[in-house]
């Protein structure tokens, strides 16, 4: 996180803890605290458009692997389907040629 992406005065905390009675030491201490749980916690912008860059490349390399798998059982199912075909074919003229020579 930049601190440019979140702005925090440290200098008018330690004043605002000062002026309610705390010491300077401790005022100052509670003021790097926060500080540094801010930067630490807080997401910005630009954190949340990086996070949403990568999630739009993974999700484009996952459409180009599940097109790719269904080219493939497409293909597959396509091949399967003709082997079927030609053996009903096959079986059927079988059939046929059986009762042909059964009837005579």
């Amino acid at each position: 996180m930049t601190s440019a992406a979140l702005t925090f005065d440290r200098l008018a905390y330690i004043d605002r803890l000062t002026a309610a009675g705390f010491d300077d030491k401790r005022a100052r201490a509670q003021a790097e605290a926060l500080d540094a749980a801010l930067r630490d916690s807080v997401a910005t912008r630009a954190d949340l458009e990086e996070v949403g860059r990568d999630l739009r490349r993974e999700i484009r390399e996952v459409e180009t692997k599940l097109d790719a798998k269904i080219e493939t059982t497409s293909a597959s199912l396509k091949v399967e389907i003709l082997r079927w075909l030609i053996v009903t074919q096959l079986a059927l003229a079988g059939f046929v040629f059986a009762a042909v020579k059964f009837v005579k």
